[in-house]
């Protein structure tokens, strides 16, 4: 793991909240960079969540609560600008006086071509940040797939454009390489159908299986790769308590963003952030990236404190007593810079 060399966290990821006007072409901006991954959902009314990524294309969608393939959909992304994006009438992030959330990420626009697995690969990757997004075509056998981070990543969230079928998302702390979760659904973590070859991501590749879910001959996928970046982004593990005064979990920063998920069958994947609550209990809603449901108004359930996150309730979606969780977290700002030495915060 490399210390960040970034100043300010939300140059590469940052939370934007706007309300719907149900009118074409509505430009949403303040989210300080033009987007490379779009991630909505109404936080008001059940809607499905809204992916949207450029190696794709603005116009082409997918639904992290259902298993549908990647649908064409001029009303709904429109394009992605340099302080932001440009919405149509889409219900699920433009109806009117509905209030939405957006988490955005930067990568390093429309991709290039990667030749460094059996397959080759479309990558769009910042290598500041630890993420990468990557288009290829499967071949049905086992197979690598080049993803441009010149690091090993710590989660991938894999899904098959071309037809209907799971999210797979496997993470650094599950069980062993070939583990994996639905980001659709509660289920628990699996791993004997081999979506994944039993071999770690390494800095150049992903090792997908035989699997349609990622790997189906002549069918198409995107992954989405993060690493661990110092002082920027963390992917762990950790153990609940069940108790209001909860676990602590360490990523040395601030969060900006946490989502988490229990690996047992029926632990929901929890979703929140720095600006839909106040103080340090960023957290006053939770949204679910398996359910298309409203926000969950559940209150102090995690602080956002300087160096981690701190649970403060027994709240099943992230503290179950005993119960282990994997997580995601992004930094509001970074504590360290690329020599070590605390960063200065913006």
């Amino acid at each position: 793991m490399a210390y960040t060399t970034i100043n300010k966290s939300s140059d590469y990821f940052n939370t934007k909240l706007y309300t719907g006007n149900g009118t074409t072409d509505t430009a949403i901006t303040g989210v300080g960079f033009q987007p490379d991954f779009f991630w909505g959902k109404s936080r008001t009314n059940n809607g499905s969540h809204f992916l949207v990524n450029i190696v794709s294309g603005v116009g082409k969608h997918l639904y992290s609560d259902t298993t549908s393939a990647e649908t064409t959909f001029a009303e709904g992304v429109k394009s992605f600008n340099s302080d932001g994006f440009t919405i149509g009438t889409a219900g699920d992030i433009n109806t009117n006086s509905q209030n939405y959330v957006a988490w955005n990420w930067l990568a390093n626009g429309a991709g290039v071509s990667n030749t460094d697995g059996s397959i080759s690969s479309t990558v769009s990757a910042s290598t500041t940040s630890g993420f990468s997004i990557v288009s290829y075509t499967g071949t049905g056998a086992n197979a690598t797939v080049g993803h441009g981070l010149g690091v090993a990543p710590s989660m991938v969230i894999t899904k098959r454009l071309s037809s209907s079928d799971d999210w797979i998302v496997w993470q650094k702390g599950l069980t062993n390489p070939a583990s994996y979760l639905y980001l659709n659904s509660t289920s628990g973590e699996m791993g004997s159908v081999p979506a994944y070859q039993n071999i770690t991501p390494t800095a150049t590749l992903l090792y997908p299986g035989t699997d349609g879910r990622t790997n189906g001959n002549g069918q198409t996928y995107i992954s989405y790769c993060f690493a661990d970046v110092k002082g920027y982004s963390k992917f762990g593990t950790y153990t609940g308590n069940g108790s209001t005064d909860g676990t602590f979990i360490y990523t040395g920063f601030k969060p900006a963003f946490v989502m988490a998920k229990n690996i047992a069958a029926g632990g929901e994947w929890s979703m929140c952030d720095n600006r839909r609550g106040t103080a340090n209990t960023a957290n006053g809603e939770f949204l679910f990236a398996q359910n298309s449901n409203a926000l969950n108004a559940a209150v102090n359930n995690w602080d956002f404190v300087s160096n981690g996150l701190k649970a403060r309730a027994g709240y099943a979606a992230h503290n179950t007593s005993g119960a282990t969780y994997i997580y995601m977290a992004f930094a509001e700002a970074p504590l360290v810079g690329s020599n070590g030495v605390t960063a200065k915060a913006r």
